[in-house]
């Protein structure tokens, strides 16, 4: 039977070093073939940077009028990169891992959590290269790059959240995560990871809602966040109106709504 949420909340509480070292020996086996090993959770999203950076900077000239465009577009990449890891790795978390979830009790939230703390831990790894690109572009050091744990700390409630979501659906329908490519390479288009949102929303021929919609897109938000954070030249006039409340409260939805919503089918995951 489902525990009560209270009850489910201090079960997977009581896991918390599981989804700990569950997190950690993922990472640690994901590039363990390799013969670069660890070093592709740098090279992997420098390389997609470099690819972005020929196309949209190069050929079709995004990087005109974007101060520090490289450390601009590195960000957005490696941030935008965290998102998308950690809903893919969601999609799987529970169909991929059956074998698990019939052989032990455990709160099953525990497996997406785990996969998008997987996510943060590789994301902090490849922030030494971040910070190296920041350095080697002139972007100085200041009080500001504090402000990363904060949008790092909402972007991981939101990828969590919303990785249970998926967890949930592709429990039932494993199909989801072929078509979550598509999905997640449109959201990617739509924020701002290699462009700039502020130039696009000057084009006052646009829309009321596609402002709306650009400006309260989640994964902008909290990309556009770390810009600020790090970025001495992104300005806070770059940032939408109630950034952080905004950035809060998608946080909020996700986290609090997406684990609800997988609480409600505990009891059915791994079943049949």
């Amino acid at each position: 039977a489902r525990p009560s949420l209270p009850e489910y909340v201090r079960q997977l509480w009581a896991r918390r070093h599981f989804i700990t070292a569950f997190a950690t020996a993922k990472l640690t086996a994901q590039y363990s073939q390799a013969k670069l090993g660890q070093l592709w959770q740098v090279v992997n999203p420098l390389l997609n940077a470099a690819v972005y950076y020929f196309i949209f900077g190069v050929l079709m000239g995004t990087s005109k009028g974007v101060p520090d465009y490289i450390p601009f577009l590195v960000t957005g990449v490696f941030v935008w990169t965290f998102t998308q890891s950690s809903i893919m790795a969601g999609t799987r978390a529970i169909s991929g891992s059956l074998g698990l979830v019939r052989a032990l009790h455990f709160p099953r939230a525990a497996l997406p959590v785990s996969y998008a703390l997987q996510q943060l831990q590789q994301l902090l790894f490849s922030m030494a290269a971040l910070v190296v690109i920041l350095l080697a572009f002139g972007v100085p050091v200041t009080a500001s790059w504090l402000l990363i744990v904060p949008a790092l700390t909402l972007q991981f409630m939101f990828n969590a959240g919303v990785a249970m979501v998926v967890a949930r659906i592709g429990a039932r329908t494993p199909d989801v995560s072929q078509l979550m490519p598509f999905v997640l390479r449109t959201w990617m288009y739509v924020s701002g990871v290699m462009w700039s949102i502020d130039k696009v929303l000057a084009d006052q021929r646009l829309p009321h809602w596609v402002h709306v919609l650009l400006e309260c897109n989640p994964a902008a938000v909290y990309i556009d966040l770390v810009r600020f954070a790090l970025i001495d030249s992104f300005h806070a006039s770059l940032l939408p109106h109630h950034v952080w409340a905004v950035a809060l409260g998608w946080a909020l939805l996700a986290g609090v709504g997406g684990f609800i919503y997988f609480w409600k089918a505990e009891e059915t995951y791994g079943r049949g």
